[in-house]
């Protein structure tokens, strides 16, 4: 069984160029969880690199598969230089570790919450998970393994959050998108939600 891990960020690098930074957490009976950071023009894109080495396994399952299930990544998109958004390697990277340590499936349409701002002065605690195939495309893997999804982090207001876990998360990206919300400005207030 190849190692995932190399050619995850193989696809990463080749889809958002070389990374100019790189930090790793490891947490307590978890493996290593690396935040790759991406700059490109204003924009700065944080991607995780060792959620994808396991795949994601049903918290009411009785075994673990090793080789099928769900294997995922988070990317994360914001504005350069109006916060100080490099704060948010570890937040990320606690999402990351969350299949490992709360045996938790991210799936789009989630919401993934860390109890504090995602960086100093930040209004968002939590962020939903949005579709792949935007940004960086799938990346296939040898059968039966499932393929490593790019998942993009959209950062919710704790009103947002709120508001998505009564209409749901396509309700709140309609609102988003009918309002013309900047979704990659780090200081940005919450959507009108009345």
């Amino acid at each position: 069984m190849a190692d995932v891990l190399p050619l995850v960020e193989a696809r990463l690098r080749s889809a958002l160029g070389e990374p100019d930074a790189r930090a790793a957490v490891t947490f307590l009976g978890t493996d290593r969880i690396e935040v790759l950071r991406f700059q490109e023009g204003d924009i700065v894109r944080y991607a995780t690199l060792g959620m994808s080495a396991q795949p994601m396994t049903d918290p009411t399952a009785t075994l673990a598969d090793p080789v099928k299930g769900p294997r995922v990544e988070l990317v994360l998109s914001v504005r350069a230089g109006l916060a100080d958004t490099d704060k948010v390697l570890r937040p990320l990277a606690v999402l990351a570790a969350s299949p490992q340590v709360e045996g938790v499936v991210v799936a789009p349409g989630a919401s993934l919450d860390v109890g504090d701002p995602l960086w100093p002065g930040a209004p968002f605690t939590s962020v939903l998970v949005a579709e792949p195939g935007g940004l960086v495309e799938d990346l296939e893997l040898d059968a039966p393994m499932d393929p490593v999804r790019f998942l993009p982090l959209l950062p919710m207001t704790p009103n947002e959050a709120a508001w998505k876990r009564v209409h749901g998360a396509q309700a709140l990206q309609e609102r988003w998108l009918n309002h013309g919300t900047d979704l990659r400005d780090p200081r940005r207030a919450s959507v009108p939600l009345g």
